[in-house]
């Protein structure tokens, strides 16, 4: 989208009016500013050239033109948009985010509702407009959760709509054969929170004819390429295009950049985004596999020339209805007759034709409950502020018919509001900069519209009579009564009211309009069945049957019934377009190119779009206008704190020459006089950037010579301060300590002790520092003592009291004490029913043979128990207290007062928790002081009178064994050095 060798000065990007420089080469970006601009051939030149450059964009004013390149272009990007955001509409290249973007911040900033009319021919690339233009707000938009979801459903909703809504013809392999409008709706703040699709028109006729080289919609071909087994078979259908007749019609089920199945899978996804549930999915297919039986279904004629079945198989597919019921709704219709209904039955081509009816009906309302569907999922429930993206196209058939018609007059139409808009836009604007407003002459459409839509006499209000009238209607008697009504019309033209040459070129059974675009030649055939869209009430009736909900949703019960003539598809769209179509504001128009630039066709597509008439109601007035502040910062530069203009002094002429200076714009009536000021403009840019380069050298030699004085200054007294650093503070010196108290406290937030245990990390501080540093440390050492205990629960607590007991009986005196700092003691090892219990080795004082036991501790006596007999109970009153050695061992010795007869000696005991248990004891008993650990040997006393000894000493490997001296021996392990 950038043009090239647009560089303005040094400010670094690009702008419409600078690449007026290029446009020679590149072509002009707006054709406003186009001098000849009267001159088709002109027109299509400027076309041309940029086309050659890959300039796909080009203004005529605000609207924007769109060349179709049929090749990608880097033109997309996420750089791309963010360019774009919330500049000025003319500030960069021609592009359609510049559209969007300015629709957009219009939209805000004058709370109306706003709409982007994209139109053009089939294959000039709406679609793919609508798709820039979403993708571009998905970016562009305020993003929120609820926003993400709005905008991910909407731009799901492309390829759902695609799939049910467009196919291959002979110019586009992905045609739109449905027209849509699109609203966006925002809230006051910009944000997007819902959206809305309109669709009219879908071709529905497609669906069961196609022309040679054209496609059914892509979604049946989706379906049978790309679903999965299972699928293909609950639905009854084959992987093989060419069994369905709906499908081989045109003869080009296959196209080489359609990728049936890949789609598939974009569909099926694009469907759980959207928010459809898999119940709603199986049936939407089922609809769509029903359509492909139904064209299966095959007539032949019995001797009486009516119609019957020659099978029944493709019938049990069905919508779900019992096979009989349909052969009898295929095969006969009701009628009245004496005010009773009787069964009627069809000719072949009858039968066909209600098969067909009965195939259109069911898809063209199922397009319309998906469209709801999709509605739905993008509801809005905020009111607020919508822009709308209406997509409409123009078909271009072999034999133009109804849907033709249709389109043709809706694009009357859209002509006749674009001139008239954008008239008003032009005369406002002139009023409110105080220009008088002269009268425009263009080509006043208005009389070809009153021919088809006036009321008892256009050639709607005739169709729809010949519809509702008793008797037999034909496309014919249509045919005569618009001879009979409008016979002496300039635009309408018949073989029988042509003159000999003009009926050459018409048959009998076709109409010529002279439209604004030129003549176009309808064919009446299928004009009445179309505008009734008529289905047969049995069948109806027989619809209504079908256990599928979706179906049940498309035909309801209260429709009603034959006897009212349905509403006829004209009132239906054209109501729909005058409503919307009044509120648009920019248009985008694209031109349908086939890889080389075709002026014939480029011309036909200038002419019917309108665009000479637009740009000559454009330049009636002044072909250049811009905002004060806008032209004066294009022309003008500022420096040094001095503005100054790039246009040589020696010529002002040829910036005010031929200028009208009014309220809020300069406006320049000859597109000459702005491109003589932008040639001005390249002249005297060389001297302005030769005056821009030389005060810039100077300011940054100033701004160097100040930089070096405050440096030398800022080193003389650093170095002073450094030198007195030690003096008390000066005015020499003050800077100098304020740097190294600030570099201290900066060194010292950064390396703060992180635990309390922490007393070697504190940093040195400098002599200045010294007090200041203690008083700190004491702070943060109080800090993190205060946030430690906090964060000590009960539990933890009572952990931290034993072990302070444990280490003031054993810490430094027993060899084994550090290993166990880091085990936590639990509350009991065998039964929760004591204060503290623990298996033991109790050896016995004669012999020393070990037995296991049990130690209790109770409130008042500490228990040796073998499994639940007591074996020994000594009250705390009668504990005297706990020797063990200063080794390594698990070894201790309990001393007991024999002042009764029937108390036993003293207890030798071995235990793997031993610092737990003598510690529960020591608290227990408040025995604290009564725990002894000694050197050497231990006596303890057997019975009164009679002593033994435990004798202790270290190894290699832990032992406990008998003496030969009869004293117990206890091996400790050599523990590492403290």
């Amino acid at each position: 989208g950038q043009e090239h060798g647009l560089l303005i000065v040094k400010l670094g990007h690009l702008d419409l009016e600078g690449a007026l420089i290029a446009r020679d080469r590149v072509g002009i970006q707006d054709f406003v500013l186009l001098d000849a601009h009267n001159s088709e051939t002109a027109f299509l030149d400027n076309l041309k050239k940029r086309f050659t450059e890959d300039l796909i964009y080009t203004y005529i004013g605000t609207l924007l033109i769109s060349v179709n390149p049929y090749k990608e272009l880097d033109i997309y990007t996420k750089k791309q948009m963010d360019l774009y955001m919330g500049v000025n509409f003319f500030e960069l290249p021609p592009h359609i985010y510049a559209l969007a973007d300015n629709v957009y911040h219009t939209m805000l900033s004058e709370a109306n509702n706003n709409f982007i009319l994209i139109s053009g021919e089939s294959g000039a690339g709406k679609t793919e407009a609508s798709k820039k233009i979403l993708q571009y707000y998905a970016v562009s938009c305020p993003s929120s959760t609820l926003m993400d979801t709005v905008r991910d459903r909407m731009l799901m909703s492309n390829p759902v709509l695609e799939a049910f809504g467009n196919a291959k013809t002979m110019k586009n392999d992905n045609s739109s054969r449905f027209g849509k409008y699109m609203d966006i709706q925002f809230d006051c703040q910009g944000d997007a929170v819902g959206g809305h699709i309109l669709s009219y028109l879908l071709e529905k006729s497609r669906v069961v004819h196609q022309n040679h080289g054209e496609r059914n919609f892509h979604i049946f071909y989706q379906l049978v390429e790309g679903g999965e087994e299972d699928l293909l078979r609950h639905l009854g259908l084959e992987k093989d295009t060419k069994r369905y007749s709906y499908l081989v019609q045109g003869e080009c089920s296959n196209v080489s950049s359609i990728n049936d199945k890949d789609d598939w899978k974009t569909v099926k996804n694009a469907l759980s985004v959207i928010d459809f549930d898999a119940n709603d999915i199986e049936h939407l297919f089922g609809i769509i596999a029903s359509v492909l039986h139904l064209g299966n279904v095959h007539f032949d004629g019995d001797t009486k020339g009516y119609a019957t079945l020659n099978t029944n198989a493709a019938l049990r597919w069905l919508l779900e209805i019992h096979v009989q019921v349909l052969h009898e709704a295929l095969t006969f219709r009701k009628i009245e007759a004496k005010s009773e209904e009787v069964l009627s039955p069809f000719t072949v081509d009858h039968a066909i034709y209600a098969r067909d009816a009965l195939a259109k009906a069911i898809y063209g309302r199922a397009f319309t409950w998906l469209v709801n569907r999709i509605n739905e999922s993008l509801e809005n429930r905020v009111r607020g502020q919508q822009k709308k993206i209406s997509d409409n196209f123009l078909l271009i058939l072999c034999v133009l018919s109804f849907e033709q018609f249709c389109i043709n007059y809706c694009n009357e139409k859209l002509q006749q509001l674009f001139i008239q808009l954008t008239l008003k836009a032009e005369q406002e604007e002139y009023e409110a900069e105080g220009i008088g407003w002269e009268p425009v002459q263009f080509f006043n459409n208005k009389i070809i519209c009153d021919l088809v839509e006036e009321k008892h006499r256009g050639i709607i209000s005739v169709l729809d009579e010949e519809c509702m009238r008793p008797g037999d209607a034909t496309d014919l008697t249509f045919l005569d009564k618009l001879e009979e009504k409008m016979g002496n019309h300039p635009h309408f033209v018949t073989h029988k009211l042509a003159d000999k040459k003009t009926r050459k070129s018409l048959e009998r059974g076709d109409f010529r309009l002279l439209h604004y675009a030129g003549e176009v030649t309808y064919c009446v055939v299928g004009f009445i069945d179309k505008n009734n869209d008529l289905l047969y009430k049995n069948i109806k009736d027989v619809i209504r049957l079908s256990k599928n909900p979706i179906i049940q949703q498309c035909f309801p019960a209260t429709e009603g019934d034959s006897r009212r003539r349905p509403e006829t598809v004209s009132p239906l769209f054209f109501n729909s377009g005058k409503v919307e179509i009044c509120f648009f504001l920019l248009c985008l128009f694209s031109l349908f190119i086939t890889g080389k630039f075709d002026e014939v066709l480029v011309r036909h597509q200038v002419k019917y779009l309108g665009l000479m008439e637009h740009l000559r109601v454009r330049r009636a007035g002044f072909a250049y206008r811009r905002r004060y502040e806008v032209f004066l910062k294009r022309c003008t530069c500022r420096w040094g704190g001095r503005t100054s203009s790039v246009f040589s002094p020696h010529k002002p002429e040829l910036l005010f020459i031929f200028c009208h200076i009014q309220r809020t714009k300069i406006f320049i009536r000859y597109a000459r006089t702005l491109f003589a000021t932008e040639d001005a403009f390249e002249i005297c840019k060389h001297e302005l950037a030769t005056k821009i380069e030389t005060c810039w050298r100077g300011v940054q030699a100033r701004k160097e010579r100040d930089r070096r004085a405050w440096a030398v200054k800022i080193i003389k007294q650093f170095i002073k301060g450094y030198i007195t650093r030690r003096e008390a503070k000066t005015t020499d010196n003050s800077e100098y300590l304020a740097f190294v108290r600030q570099s201290y406290l900066n060194r010292l937030k950064n390396n703060l002790p992180k635990t309390v245990l922490d007393k070697t990390t504190w940093l040195t501080p400098p002599p200045v520092m010294t007090e200041t540093s203690e008083i700190l440390r004491q702070l943060h050492t109080r800090m993190m003592v205060r946030k430690y205990v906090r964060g000590i629960t009960p539990q933890k607590k009572a952990q931290l009291q034993q072990k302070v007991v444990t280490s003031g009986i054993f810490k430094g005196k027993k060899d084994s004490y550090p290993s166990s700092v880091a085990v936590p003691f639990v509350d009991t090892r065998i039964s929760q029913s004591f204060c503290y219990s623990v298996p033991v080795v109790k050896y016995d004082r004669n012999g020393f043979k070990p037995r296991p036991r049990q130690l209790i501790l109770t409130q008042a006596a500490v228990y040796l128990v073998e499994e639940a007999k007591i074996k020994q109970r000594v009250d705390y009153v009668s504990l005297k207290g706990a020797s063990l050695s200063n080794l390594g061992d698990s070894v201790m010795i309990l001393h007991v007062a024999l002042n009764d007869p029937k108390q036993k000696g003293d207890m030798v005991l071995q235990c793997d928790h031993l610092f737990e248990a003598l510690t529960k004891l020591a608290m227990i008993a408040n025995k604290q002081n009564n725990i002894k650990v000694v050197q050497g040997s231990i006596k303890f006393e057997i019975q009164t009178g009679k002593e033994g000894g435990v004798d202790f000493s270290t190894g290699q490997e832990p032992m406990i064994y008998k003496g030969k001296n009869g004293h117990l021996m206890v091996v400790a392990p050599r523990m590492k050095s403290r």
